[in-house]
């Protein structure tokens, strides 16, 4: 479990390709600290275990079935990630509770920029367009953020200056892909309001 408070922006350093899988080694400060094999670490918000820590370092593997549903897929060496350890359970809660289960990609539509925020309008599959509400929670490349407005397909959330110097949304360009994890309480009363009708 995760908060959605990206603690770092590490860099890809290794990939290695598998018939069916990747092994993805990344590069970073922070998030190392405290973390053993075997603990998980938030990468673009998806949920992988650290299998090997070398100094400031580690190495996750990515099955098949995480890289055809994340952007994990279409990393490369030297590109920019999110990162964030686990939640430990005596810790404050600065986003929202993020399992690190991505849902979907959406796809940037555009960005609008202004003097103190900027605004992305993202592209959600209509399968998970029903978890979104105004002004909920939903996470973006692991990234904790609040919807400010929904029309038809298309989610608009805003960047504050922070998010855009401490997460690799500052990077972000019209057509990009990014992973997408819905607010799991939408998911849980959907499923509780299912079995009260069957």
């Amino acid at each position: 479990m995760f908060s959605g408070i990206v603690e770092e922006i590490g860099v890809v350093r290794d990939i290695v390709a598998t018939d069916k899988s990747k092994k993805i080694t990344i590069t970073c400060d922070k998030v190392l600290d405290g973390v053993i094999v075997g603990d998980s670490i938030s990468v673009n918000g998806v949920c992988l275990t650290a299998i090997t820590i070398d100094n400031n370092q580690f190495t996750a593997d990515i099955v098949n079935e995480t890289l055809i549903k994340t952007n994990l897929g279409s990393l490369n060496k030297d590109s920019k990630v999110n990162l964030e350890r686990s939640l430990q359970y005596n810790q404050r809660v600065g986003g929202h509770l993020v399992q690190g289960h991505v849902d979907t990609i959406g796809k940037i539509v555009s960005i609008h920029e202004t003097d103190e925020w900027n605004e992305i309008m993202i592209d959600i599959d209509d399968n998970f367009k029903k978890y979104c509400i105004y002004k909920g929670s939903i996470a973006i490349d692991g990234v904790s953020l609040t919807i400010a407005n929904i029309d038809k397909n298309v989610i608009k959330i805003a960047l504050i200056p922070h998010t855009l110097e401490h997460t690799i949304s500052s990077d972000y360009t019209d057509g990009d892909f990014v992973n997408i994890e819905t607010d799991m309480y939408g998911k849980y009363i959907e499923n509780f309001s299912k079995g009260m009708t069957n």
